[in-house]
Formats: C-alpha cells, structure tokens, sequence
C-alpha cells in the first residue's frame, strides 16, 4: 500500500534517533528540536480526536451494512488476540465466539483475562522458566480476573460505555509524511474494533516510540521519559482541542486530553496496556497492578507467595496440576498444533473415505483390486 501512497517518510522516523541503525529497536529522539515535537505530537493528536468521537453500544467488530451503516456484530479483531494465536499457540477456538460482542467493560475485560489464563495452560515449552515462575504467573492472571469480575478496573460512569473507535496498530510506523512533515496518510487499521473508552483516555504508550517492557534502562525510567514527554502532548492535544471546538468539530465534552492526564495520574493507564499487550502483561501487573490494589510489598519478585491467600483451595490446587504440566513440557518438547477449519474438514473426508467403500472396485479371488489408480485431489486445504 506505501508504495501507491505518495510519502517522504514515516512519523516513526521523524521522531527516531537520527542514524538508527534499521536493525535496532526505535526510541524518541531524546534531543529533538521541541518546536519539531510539537508539530509532530500535534498532528497525532488530531487523528485520537477524531476516532473517540463516534459511539457506539457495544464492544466488538464493526460490519458495513449498507453504504452509511456499521454495526457492531462480531468479537473485537484484536492484535493482541491475534499475536497469541499466531506466536503464542493459543488454540483459535479458545477466543471468544465469532458472533460475541460486549455490552460492559468488565465483561470484556474478564474476557481478556481468560483468555490470558488459557495463554498460560496451552503456549509450549519456554512459557515458564520454573515451578515458582509458573506459580508467580498463575497468581497474576487470577488474581487480575479477580479484579475484573469485581469490577475494581473499570471506572463505573463508563461501565456500559458508550464505548469508542480503536485501533490496535495505530502509531507512528504507521504514519506517512510529505517532506514538510505533514501527514500523507494512516495506513493498518485491520484491527480496528469498538472498545472501552478507557483505550481511548488512556494516553498513548507509543510517544517514546518504544514499549516500556523493552526499554533499555527498565519500567521505571520508562516511565520517568514517558511522563516528561506526556506534558508535552497534552498541551498541543488542549490546542487542537479548543480549535476543534471553535471549528464546530468537537463537543466540550468529547476532550481527551483531561481524561488521559487522569489515567496516567491514576494508573488506568497501566490496566490498558495489560489489556493490549499479553506478553508484556506479567511485568506490567506486578511493577504497576498488583501494588495498586494489593499493596507493595519489600520483595516484588516474592510477591505472588503473599497473595497466595487471595487464591481459594480448588485455584491453588489448578496452580499445582499446571506446574506439574509445564514442567514436564520442557522435557519431552512436545510441539503444539492447532488445526484450522479447513484442515478439520479435510481430515472429516478422509474419515468418510476411509469409513465408505471405495466406489470402482472388484473383488478378485485373491482381495480387493482398485480399477481407477488416479490420485484424489485435496479439496478446501487450508488458506
């Protein structure tokens, strides 16, 4: 698509380490000129504004019904879900149905936290490093559908939304600029979906350019730079703000930037990017989740042996039966394979063949005898 898209550069360039080397990981330039930034910060700030001004009723994937209808039909296409099918061997059939959709936010977010559970249970061989790392993640999940199912998450005004327009991918590798800076074009919107507002309050983790899971100095100096750097786009988000509202294009209402400041200050933040990152979910609940609801604790990597209370008998018991498990999967390295329909269905015919007599053939004094030897084709292999 970039190549018929007329462009000088991506925004991920603009805002990277001049002479980043193309095979390492992209952080902000830490030495950027401040009027450039703003400029920069600006135009994304316009683009959030104008996908948090639609809502809608329910969480999930919008499909076009006629020329100026979409409805919400089907399950949120994630790319986090989509990561743990795709790297994570997460069994397809463990996401949510295709029809479902969501008409609160705890329930969507208890969703994510089964589904992070049977990440747990299914991904293979390397998914734990020991018997106390299996525990320490086991802990983790549970105790965060816990909170979920409590509805200690989510904020209760936003509860039963309305909920706002999202894309997973939008961020600044994804942005095409002319050579004056200025934004050509937004490409990647395949995960796209309705979903809480509180993706759309929570500010974006991409102003750094790199996560913080992978940020060279650790979490906490992540968040140090991502603070300093929030103060900046907040300020142009209120400019853009209070010219789209002069302009007739935004209700008071409809402001983000308050609401991200809010989020951050909070921690909500934190509770997003969770829901939005799976493998990064583990550092992110014990530096950032777990302290907010359940206290600090003087040992963070021991942490999970204190709550083990919070976990009733039957939730301990799993826990034991799954280190036992994991354990024993990185000794034989069992490789996981989870079938598509078209396989499925493959294998169904030649069920059916194997069960049916072969039409075309005689029974001779000494056995079964094939008259046509032509080789069967395969049909509806998989895509």
């Amino acid at each position: 698509m970039m190549d018929y898209i007329e462009h000088e550069t991506k925004m991920y360039d603009a805002l990277n380490v001049p002479g980043c080397p193309t095979d390492e990981r992209g952080v902000l330039d830490p030495a950027i000129d401040q009027g450039r930034l703003e400029m920069l910060y600006g135009q994304l700030a316009g683009i959030l504004l104008q996908l948090s001004t639609p809502s809608l009723p329910r969480i999930g994937s919008l499909i076009q019904i006629d020329d100026f209808t979409w409805e919400v039909t089907r399950r949120p296409l994630s790319m986090n879900m989509n990561e743990l099918v795709r790297l994570g061997s997460l069994p397809r059939s463990k996401l949510p149905d295709l029809h479902t959709t969501f008409t609160t936010t705890s329930s969507y977010l208890e969703a994510f936290a089964d589904l992070n559970i049977e990440h747990l249970v299914h991904q293979r061989n390397d998914s734990v490093e020991s018997a106390d790392d299996c525990r320490r993640k086991f802990v983790a999940r549970r105790l965060f559908r816990k909170l979920a199912r409590d509805k200690r998450l989510t904020n209760p005004l936003l509860e039963e939304g309305p909920f706002k327009l999202w894309c997973d991918d939008l961020r600044p590798a994804n942005v095409l600029l002319h050579d004056n800076l200025k934004i050509a074009s937004v490409v990647d919107w395949e995960f796209t979906y309705a979903a809480p507002a509180e993706f759309s309050y929570a500010p974006p983790w991409w102003l750094l350019i790199e996560k913080p899971e992978y940020w060279s100095a650790g979490l906490e100096d992540w968040t140090r730079t991502f603070d300093y750097r929030l103060k900046t786009f907040l300020k142009v988000m209120k400019d853009h703000e209070e010219s789209a509202i002069q302009q007739g294009r935004l209700k008071d209402d409809q402001r983000l930037s308050d609401r991200m400041y809010q989020s951050w200050e909070s921690g909500d933040f934190w509770i997003v990017y969770a829901v939005l990152h799976s493998f990064a979910f583990d550092v992110i609940y014990w530096q950032k989740i777990d302290p907010r609801f359940f206290g600090p604790t003087e040992n963070p990597e021991g942490a999970w042996k204190e709550r083990l209370d919070l976990l009733d008998d039957q939730e301990r018991d799993e826990m034991e039966q799954l280190v036992v498990r994991k354990l024993k999967e990185m000794t034989t390295r069992d490789l996981a394979w989870d079938p598509d329909e078209y396989t499925l269905a493959f294998h169904r015919q030649l069920k059916e063949r194997k069960e049916k007599p072969r039409e075309g053939k005689t029974t001779g004094a000494d056995g079964v005898h094939d008259i046509d030897n032509r080789s069967e084709g395969c049909t509806g292999g998989p895509d």
